[in-house]
């Protein structure tokens, strides 16, 4: 079996970390399979992006959340994947010191921005769904722009403040060349986990719950007023609208869930936790993966989605009145 890339991260360098000896065909088969999440990740995030800045039909306030939300998506797939994976693969830091102090700013900013827009998504979908004779004039392009203008500019304050001000020990630099180390100090985990992810979950849980109870009980109006008048047929539109919203639902959540609570049990049951750990990369992939799986949630259950896809990948987006076509009658 043939071997390279033997011994060093960097064989010239007299301090360099020792690096994992792999077969030529684990390297091509990791290559693969990494870059293929990432190449997947972002595919869907575009998509959801393209048609939403193309269509002018899609020019809604929830939208704008939904583009948001691809952003930040995409740009794990697009640079915290491939970084990520290189680095998982070839055992060692080509990327740079300097890098290796700015990666950690980029990862808690897309990261925490993608929770933010899905808190954001969570709260206008109820507000359509308890009171929506009054959406059009509480939720307004102007509101939702500067609710998305928030989440950024407190997730880069967050970020900073976490990676800056000594909450987290400054062993980004360890004793070899080729590492970077980042250790977890334990105290601000607890902090994080609050932040990050029960504060989020009690949000997005509670308000999930009442549009389901919403849409249930609307449900169970509709029926009441039209019974007698094709009862059998109400009564199936009835159970198949509760199940479709159940369903829905309960994949939303429990998709976040699994994706994020992992991490933080991991990290409260073995204290300080180094992110060269193989159960922290294992974790941290869980949640990239979070990133790949919210386009198919968000966009996917959307009817206008399959026809822009369509048209984007047919290209008669290039088509001069394209931007026009109207997605929600074809």
């Amino acid at each position: 079996m043939e071997y390279w890339d033997e011994g060093y991260c960097y064989p010239l360098h007299n301090v360099s970390c020792t690096k994992d000896v792999r077969s030529r065909s684990e390297y091509i088969f990791m290559y693969i399979i990494f870059l293929s999440m990432s190449a997947l990740t972002v595919f869907l995030n575009l998509l959801v992006i393209i048609s939403i800045s193309h269509f002018k039909q899609l020019h809604t306030p929830a939208n704008l959340l939904v583009l948001s939300l691809a952003v930040a998506d995409m740009i794990v797939g697009f640079i915290v994947m491939p970084v990520e994976g290189i680095r998982l693969i070839e055992t060692c830091w080509y990327f740079g010191e300097t890098f290796c102090s700015i990666f950690p700013l980029i990862l808690f900013v897309v990261v925490s921005g993608s929770l933010g827009n899905l808190v954001f998504i969570s709260i206008d979908r109820y507000i359509a769904v308890s009171d929506p004779l009054l959406y059009s004039t509480k939720v307004t392009i102007k509101r939702v722009i500067i609710c998305i203008s928030t989440t950024w500019l407190c997730s880069l304050i967050y970020s900073v403040t976490i990676l800056f001000n000594h909450m987290f020990y400054p062993e980004t630099h360890s004793a070899c060349y080729g590492e970077c180390l980042l250790v977890i100090n334990f105290t601000w985990v607890v902090i994080d986990l609050i932040v990050s992810l029960i504060a989020p979950c009690s949000v997005v849980i509670s308000l999930y719950l009442r549009i389901y109870c919403a849409t249930k009980y609307q449900a169970q109006v509709i029926n009441s007023i039209t019974a007698g008048i094709r009862v059998r047929e109400k009564g199936s539109t009835l159970k198949k609208s509760e199940r479709k919203a159940a369903k829905t639902l309960g994949i939303v959540v429990f998709v976040y869930l699994l994706c994020w609570i992992p991490y933080y049990i991991s990290i409260l049951s073995l204290g300080n936790i180094t992110s060269k750990s193989v159960a922290m990369t294992f974790l941290c992939w869980m949640m990239y993966m979070n990133s790949c799986m919210n386009p198919l949630i968000y966009a996917l259950y959307y009817p206008w989605f399959k026809i822009s896809a369509k048209h984007i990948l047919t290209l008669r987006i290039f088509d001069s009145s394209s931007s026009y076509y109207n997605l929600f009658m074809e």
